[in-house]
């Protein structure tokens, strides 16, 4: 505690020291604001002792305790007396005028004076709202589709997996697959708002290896059997791992979900090597002309008749060169094609970002049609 809390303050420049063999004792008013004490050259006299007072009654009415003390226009809180300046004393100077307010800020006083003023309300701090939230609210479409630059990506896995279909070899047809699936574990999750996952993603993506093994293994015959049994092994660890997992109820009921569809779409995708070359080759080339045709600057219907026309278009180019018929191939593209559709429409929903165009805008078409490749390849070719 420093000496000028301790102590009065004295306007002469002289610190108060009472006597220590002295107690003082106040009763009553513990102040008086009107007697100033004698200060001589040497020790400062003490001031008279206050005979006892009344107290005063207490207050019964409101009146009595409303009382606010004035305020100074300088501040908020009255100046002191003795830091007060006084013109010609001890050389000090009167206080210079104080400038005049701006007109903005006379308006502000003049506005508060009047009453309190409220803007417009606005959620411009929300950051929990969405672009998705806020474009369905002013009656826009969330759905934004990959562009053309996935689409070329999309193109060039289909003509790599058509162009291993027709080495008709299933060691070459595993380079691109694999590949395929890894791209489909990581936008899936992305696609969720799930990122980093890389448990799940692994998860996943070891889900489509195993069953590439097991199809290799076993041959196309056993193919179903083999898909089949690999998803079930895999929806049962998922379900393994989510229990130990010490989050809440929700969250691990989310990554169940997306784990569960992720693996399934990874391990779908294995049906590639169990088709027949041919209908890979026409199942590549039709996604590829589908998801470009697709990306083209149309109107939505026109567009998405043409790239239904060219992937139909794809199949029968694509049947002079394979044993499925101009008829098959054009069936198989169609199919193919509707099915690249609503694999770009999925990665298109909900204003989805620059990494999930890239990542399932690319995977995604020719992972949906992969189950159509299986099955109308084994009925057609």
């Amino acid at each position: 505690m420093s000496s000028d809390q301790q102590y009065p303050y004295d306007p002469y420049g002289q610190s108060y020291q009472p006597d220590p063999h002295v107690t003082q004792t106040w009763e009553g008013q513990t102040w008086d604001t009107q007697y100033q004490p004698t200060v001589q050259q040497g020790r400062p006299v003490q001031p008279p002792q206050q005979p006892p007072q009344p107290a005063a009654p207490y207050p019964t009415g409101a009146a009595d305790t409303a009382y606010l003390p004035p305020v100074a226009a300088s501040g908020p809180y009255p100046l002191p007396p003795e830091t007060q300046a006084v013109p010609g004393a001890y050389g000090a100077q009167a206080p210079a005028p104080a400038a005049p307010a701006r007109a903005g800020a006379a308006t502000a006083a003049t506005a508060s004076t009047a009453g309190p003023a409220y803007n417009a309300p606005t959620t411009l701090g929300n950051t929990r709202v969405t672009d998705a939230q806020r474009a369905r609210a002013e009656g826009r479409s969330p759905i934004i589709p990959p562009g053309i630059q996935p689409a070329g990506l999309t193109a060039v896995l289909g003509l790599l997996l058509a162009a291993a279909g027709a080495a008709a070899s299933p060691y070459v047809l595993l380079v691109p697959l694999v590949l395929l699936q890894a791209v489909t574990a990581a936008g899936w999750f992305r696609l969720n708002g799930m990122w980093p996952a890389r448990q799940g993603i692994a998860l996943a993506f070891a889900g489509g290896v195993a069953a590439d093994v097991v199809l290799v293994a076993a041959g196309r015959e056993h193919a179903p059997a083999a898909i089949i049994g690999t998803l079930g092994v895999w929806v049962l660890l998922t379900l393994v791992l989510q229990l130990r997992s010490r989050a809440g109820a929700d969250e691990r009921m989310q990554g169940l979900m997306a784990t569960v569809a992720s693996a399934a779409l990874t391990i779908l995708a294995a049906g590639y090597l169990a088709a027949e070359p041919d209908a890979v080759v026409v199942g590549g080339l039709a996604v590829a002309a589908a998801t470009v045709a697709r990306a083209l600057p149309l109107p939505g219907a026109a567009s998405v008749v043409v790239a239904l026309l060219a992937a139909a278009g794809a199949g029968i180019a694509a049947a002079g060169f394979t044993g499925t018929g101009s008829g098959g191939g054009a069936l198989l593209g169609l199919g193919a094609g509707v099915c690249a559709l609503v694999g770009l429409r999925v990665a298109s929903y909900d204003y989805p970002s620059r990494f999930v165009h890239m990542t399932a805008g690319v995977a995604l078409p020719l992972t949906a049609a992969a189950p159509i490749v299986y099955l109308l390849g084994r009925a057609l070719v």
